[in-house]
């Protein structure tokens, strides 16, 4: 009990003490004691992935290869079309190539060819239905969430062209969506280091599969033979055109110098200013004429490489593969792109790495398609200087004509018709040789794209992926049972080990008390109580005596933050436990609202402790003498008066406390819980330490911290909490650091012993108490 001296004394609230470092077996106890919930959810999700893989319907894929060979310009010089190709590969090419195996265009020819449009489904299976059922709405569930465990471990196959949001130009919406359809199944995949390339078809019917994949390929190829010769063609027509008009031009001319001829007959022009005009208009009609020309092949050039930037095959065209920087360009495009798909088999699309990577190759592609541009203009500002140069020639030639003119008409206008006849004649033949060359650069390779392997029909299916499936399964639920076990954890903040008292209450703990069922009313160590309650009440009372060596007498009050966590029990037991000693233990059942001491020692619950403080009976008539232990005396609550609070907390029981701590070595006060009523904060102020019991799993830290503040506030002197009612049975591994059961056979044998060498009695000494009345 406090002294006089020290009863007002103020105390120093203690500090919360911080989280101990988390062990790995921290984590196994947790998961052991939420097994019960962990368990149910890892079957649940385990043998749902498990019904839901055996109940897909099976996917199959069929697969064509393809050759494709980097092809020669169809639109070529003789001299063009026999040099090396080496340097031609480049993955640009390649990647266009796969985009075009995947776009829409070649979606709708092989739509044509395998008769498509009017087909109620793609392949086979049940069609969908618009009614929407429970087991219909949870499969779909079960089936999206397994899909996106499987996202990660997905192949590395090109993924399906994006589907528009509306209709392309061209299409109707049933069109569109049939598109759309077809385009979902089909995937293209490059052979790593080589120029193969695999159509791969996905359907729930393995022939069609097989169909699907040749018929993409059959449309490929013929797209790309139409392509190829396109260019070809639009040249060939236009050099036909213009040929046919500069032979018409040639006939002209050629008609009219012999016109001019019958007419005039020859003109001979021999003096000097007449032989110098000829000889200016000699040299400026050579010139335009070769200017002339340059022009037309400046055109030709230029239309050829407007049809091979409209067709794709832009590279293969000479001056883009003789220019060093863009072949250099070409070379940092392939390393970029190979340096990302390095990349990607390692990080995921958002990782730095792979950002980086991907903005290198758009980089340089960007610095390619650039120069690519500039070539093109290059070309046309050439045709353009080229027209621009004829332009002006054919003005200056048209004023020296004049000129001449002025000097020897007939002789100047003989020459122009001789050398617009020549001219035109020059022209022509260019044209000619022009034509012939395009006519077999046309006709002298075949397509690029060979079939290496046709599709089969596929024998076995691809998906569903049983022994996959089941270990996402497995995988998923384990996860998710471990996440809902640690969730459960973290959301039940009750006091659940001994530790938590000293992190979470600032606490010195004490002891732990397991739950057990009492046969009848035997809650007494001194009865037929487990082993394991006996000495966890004895250690908790060699931690009381330890915790209390330096005072003389003592008065403890035993409370908790509420009720029925066992305070009671607790107070009765450790005042048998200190009885055993040796040592005078007085029991004072100071909850007067709920008594429950007279109940455990089985004793009268009159005249008690309020009968004392008003007066109706003196001291040695409220003392009982306990037979539960030798030096064990009972002072039970009495009459349950209407004021407890007032009577605690007056002058008489204070000095009354004080009388009793001097006859008897322990007082163990039952006290009311600290947060249900305010007789606790009175009791705990008059006593001389404080034993605060929290019952396992029943307390939460938020009603044991606010009960800790009230004791503080009211200067109480807390020595230690108990961990009262711990489930050792139910969860013995959760408190193995504390409890393990090679403890109970040690306790069963330890007293076994103890009663075969000693004889069963009680010893009994005369009461000595009190006799005055306070």
């Amino acid at each position: 009990m406090k002294t006089a001296d020290r009863a007002h004394q103020p105390t120093a609230s203690v500090p919360y003490a911080a989280a101990e470092e988390q062990h790995l077996s921290d984590y196994f106890r947790v998961l052991y004691k939420r097994r019960w919930v962990a368990l149910p959810v890892f079957l649940i999700i385990t043998v749902i992935g498990a019904v839901n893989t055996f109940r897909q319907t099976p996917i199959y894929q069929a697969r064509i290869q393809l050759l494709i060979e980097k092809d020669t310009p169809s639109v070529a010089r003789l001299d063009q079309m026999f040099q090396t190709q080496e340097g031609w590969y480049n993955d640009d090419f390649y990647q266009t190539q796969y985009r075009i195996l995947q776009s829409r265009s070649i979606a709708k020819r092989t739509i044509d060819l395998l008769k498509l449009w009017d087909a109620p489904r793609l392949g086979v299976g049940p069609a969908p239905t618009g009614a929407i059922t429970p087991s219909g709405l949870f499969w779909g569930a079960v089936n999206t969430a397994i899909t996106l465990a499987k996202k990660p471990f997905a192949g590395d196959a090109a993924a399906p062209a994006p589907a528009p949001a509306f209709p392309a130009v061209g299409e109707t919406a049933a069109q569109s969506g049939r598109i759309d359809e077809f385009l979902g199944g089909l995937s293209v995949t490059p052979v790593r280091n080589s120029r193969l390339v695999e159509i791969q078809y996905t359907s729930s019917d393995p022939i069609f599969a097989a169909d699907a994949a040749n018929a993409v390929a059959k449309a490929y190829i013929e797209q790309t033979m139409e392509v190829k010769f396109s260019a070809s063609k639009d040249a060939a027509d236009w050099l036909t055109e213009r040929l046919g008009d500069q032979r018409r031009a040639v006939e002209a001319s050629e008609a009219a110098l012999q016109g001019y001829k019958e007419k005039n007959g020859t003109v001979s022009i021999t003096d000097g200013a007449s032989n110098i005009v000829v000889q200016r208009l000699t040299d400026l009609n050579a010139a335009w004429t070769k200017a002339k020309t340059d022009r037309i092949n400046k055109e030709a050039l230029y239309n050829q490489l407007k049809a091979a930037e409209g067709s794709g095959a832009i590279d293969t065209y000479p001056a883009v593969l003789s220019n060093d920087y863009i072949q250099r360009l070409k070379g940092e495009l392939t390393d970029a792109q190979r340096q990302q798909a390095t990349l990607a088999q390692r990080y995921d699309e958002r990782h730095p790495e792979m950002i980086k990577a991907r903005s290198a190759v758009l980089a340089t592609d960007a610095k390619l398609r650039g120069e690519l541009g500039k070539i093109v203009e290059s070309v046309k500002n050439e045709y353009q200087a080229a027209l621009s140069q004829e332009k002006s020639l054919q003005s200056a030639l048209d004023a020296q004509k004049g000129e001449a003119l002025s000097l020897n008409r007939k002789g100047i206008e003989y020459g122009v018709l001789q050398r617009e006849v020549e001219s035109n004649r020059q022209i022509y033949e260019s044209l000619m040789q022009r034509t012939k060359e395009t006519g077999i650069s046309r006709e002298l390779r075949t397509t690029n794209v060979r079939v290496v392997d046709s599709a089969e029909v596929p024998r076995s299916s691809i998906l569903p992926r049983h022994d996959r499936d089941i270990m996402l399964a497995t995988f998923g639920g384990l996860v998710l049972a471990i996440g809902i076990a640690f969730l459960f954890e973290y959301m039940d903040n009750r006091i659940k080990a001994p530790q938590e008292l000293r992190i979470h209450l600032g606490l010195a703990y004490l002891g732990m008390v397991p739950a057990f069922s009492p046969k009848g009313s035997n809650i007494l160590i001194s009865d037929d109580v487990p082993a394991s309650f006996s000495e966890s009440i004895k250690s908790v009372r060699t931690n009381v005596l330890f915790s209390s060596a330096e005072t003389g007498s003592k008065a403890i009050s035993v409370t908790s933050a509420g009720p029925g966590e066992g305070k009671s029990v607790i107070a009765a037991n450790l005042a048998v436990a200190l009885a055993q000693t040796g040592l005078r233990v007085l029991v004072i059942d100071a909850d007067m609202r709920r008594p429950r001491v007279h109940e455990n020692f089985g004793v009268a619950q009159e005249p008690g402790l309020s009968n004392l403080l008003v007066g109706d009976c003196k001291p040695s008539e409220t003392l009982r003498r306990s037979p539960a232990a030798a030096n064990l005396w009972i002072l039970p609550s009495g009459l349950i008066p209407p004021n407890p609070a007032e009577l605690l907390g007056s002058k008489r029981f204070e000095e009354y406390l004080k009388t009793l701590a001097e006859q008897f070595d322990w007082v163990i006060i039952d006290s009311p819980p600290v947060l249900a009523v305010a007789d606790a904060s009175v009791v705990a102020n008059i006593a001389s330490g404080v034993i605060f019991v929290v019952g396992a799993e029943q307390t939460t830290r938020q009603a044991a911290r606010a009960a800790i503040d009230q004791l503080h506030a009211v200067k109480a002197h807390i020595i230690g909490g108990v961990l009262n009612r711990a489930s050792l049975d139910r969860n013995p591994y959760y408190y193995s650091h504390y409890y393990r059961k090679e403890y109970v056979q040690y306790y069963t044998q330890s007293t076994s012993q103890a009663r075969a060498t000693k004889p069963s009695r009680l010893a009994q000494e005369p009461v000595d108490v009190p006799s005055g009345r306070h």
